[in-house]
């Protein structure tokens, strides 16, 4: 093989890697289980990342199960004690993906004790040789904990809680090299972003995490762009470039344009393969912590260029709902959909309704019904309640909700 050759080989194995590095860690009929404490009870980047999943990948199917409870610590909780609360709240569902976040109570809001950070170590290694004991297949994600907001108040002791909770960090990102697990870090990006954030409105800063260990959907929001990240999920929701002179889609990634007609303004039909993730822009909180982070950027483009127009403004409108004004260099430089209210972010706003709603009936099932039950000497296991057969209607209305739809886009000079 001479020289050439071999680098092209090269070339390719490296490409190849790249791709398979890229590709989206979750597999066609995963069942994950999202197990942690108060901040996982939330169910809110939980949620926000299952509606990501299904409106990005909805020819896939996944299963989602929340398992957070409040004040849980390592050894367990309210809920019960560890042992417990691992054999019927996650081994019970079969799962392929947990996700583990602790670590924000194991603390105990005070300055780094090296006696009760072991135990917090010994009892996180326990967790893990348990699940992976009883799931030998499982593939676990070791979150890293979200932060305690010493970003926009001042810190309650010298250096801080946050500084502690990252030498927990520390240590389940090691832990997490040593038993191969993947790790997905929630304290960094969002701490970062509340530094952004409170660099352009102090006040409305401190609404994002309000009670310091609590995030608010703001937050969360980040806190699953950063579990997405993790696993590789992708930024791309569609690319779309239409040349208006020649009247052809000279680029539709993840997308179909047909139709395309240029009299009396331009017009095409397209089908867009997935959905963007929803923002409520009109959350004056959430607003801020999206523009003080990158998550249109690493996980929100719906690209649309519409080059060789003349000069002026536009008109986008699309199935005869306006969705903004744009000049022609701004079109030809391309707009992200993603930031705006289209048909497509109200329909997948209406699939993540469904996505609270199945949620919903799951807590009520486990928590109002089957822990009592269980208390009593009474035992219900999942998918034998009349809720969990309500929970399954209302994810496959989720799975219909979620499949892209064919839209008329019309592009004309503004008046």
């Amino acid at each position: 093989m001479n020289f050439a050759m071999t680098c092209k080989l090269a070339l390719a194995v490296c490409l190849a890697s790249i791709g398979a590095a890229q590709q989206l860690s979750l597999k066609d009929g995963d069942t994950v289980v999202f197990y942690g404490d108060s901040i996982t009870d939330q169910r809110l980047y939980t949620t926000f990342a299952e509606t990501y999943l299904v409106t990005r990948f909805p020819t896939m199917h996944f299963t989602f199960v929340h398992s957070g409870w409040g004040g849980d610590k390592v050894s367990g909780g309210g809920g019960g004690p560890i042992d417990l609360r691992l054999r019927r709240d996650v081994i019970a569902y079969h799962p392929t993906v947990v996700t583990i976040m602790l670590g924000m109570n194991d603390g105990r809001s005070r300055p780094f004790d090296q006696g009760i950070f072991q135990e917090f170590a010994s009892g996180y290694e326990k967790i893990v040789r348990d699940v992976k004991t009883a799931l030998p297949e499982v593939r676990i994600t070791a979150i890293q904990p979200s932060p305690f907001d010493d970003v926009t108040r001042e810190p309650n002791f010298e250096g801080g809680y946050n500084a502690v909770l990252m030498r927990y960090a520390a240590f389940i990102k090691e832990l997490a090299n040593r038993e191969h697990l993947a790790v997905a870090d929630l304290n960094t990006p969002v701490v970062a972003m509340l530094q952004r954030a409170r660099a352009q409105n102090a006040a409305l800063s401190q609404k994002i995490i309000p009670d310091r260990v609590h995030p608010g959907p703001s937050g969360h929001l980040i806190m699953a762009a950063a579990l997405l990240k993790a696993w590789n999920a992708p930024a791309l929701v569609s690319d779309v470039e239409i040349d208006s002179r020649t009247g052809k889609a000279t680029r539709s990634e993840n997308a179909e344009v047909t139709g395309i007609a240029n009299s009396n303004g331009l017009r095409w039909l397209e089908r867009d393969r997935a959905l963007p993730m929803p923002v409520d822009w009109k959350d004056e909180t959430l607003t801020l912590a999206v523009r003080s982070s990158d998550f249109l950027a690493a996980l929100n483009q719906e690209k649309l260029r519409v080059t060789g127009l003349s000069d002026g403004s536009y008109v986008l409108k699309i199935d005869a709902e306006t969705v903004g004004t744009f000049g022609a260099a701004q079109l030809a430089g391309g707009i992200n959909l993603a930031e705006w209210a289209t048909p497509m972010a109200k329909q997948a706003a209406d699939a993540h309704k469904l996505t609270l709603q199945h949620n919903n009936l799951h807590f009520a099932r486990w928590r109002m019904v089957q822990v009592p039950l269980d208390g009593l000497g009474f035992l219900l296991t999942p998918a034998e309640s009349s809720l969990d057969s309500l929970e399954r209607q209302v994810i496959l209305a989720q799975r219909i909700a979620v499949q892209p739809k064919p839209h008329l886009y019309e592009l004309t000079r503004a008046q």
